[in-house]
């Protein structure tokens, strides 16, 4: 989602003569367009911010939990990396990342990784 930031640094180049009246114009509509395309995506955001980042490993012959992350909101970049090094590499993380910004919540991945006998999921929250 386009950030009040965003939009304020594009009217400051109006001001400021960089860019004209309509090229801001322009990209405040790309903005609003980026906005709607994340939106029709991944739908389902409740416009309030996740409070927890769950990442669950499971084995598939015994049921048996092989990794439990639970992390508070604000370690989502720490959640991430370690997250990755137990995912499979059919999990594209630019994705979920892209999924979890565009205001995602539930499960966002379950990959069934048969080769090493894993289900990975995770959940924001």
């Amino acid at each position: 989602m386009a950030t009040a930031e965003e939009r304020l640094q594009i009217l400051k180049m109006i001001e400021s003569g960089q860019i004209t009246a309509e090229e801001g114009a322009q990209l405040l509509e790309a903005l609003r367009e980026e906005d709607r395309r994340r939106e029709k995506r991944w739908p389902g955001g409740r416009g309030r911010k996740p409070r927890w980042f769950r990442v669950r490993v499971t084995d598939l012959d015994t049921g048996r939990s092989k990794v439990n992350i639970n992390l508070p909101w604000g370690l989502i970049n720490v959640g991430l990396r370690m997250g990755a090094r137990f995912a499979p590499n059919d999990i594209d993380l630019e994705e979920v990342m892209e999924a979890i910004r565009s205001g995602a919540e539930g499960k966002i991945v379950d990959v069934i990784d048969e080769e090493d006998g894993e289900r990975v999921e995770i959940f924001v929250e």
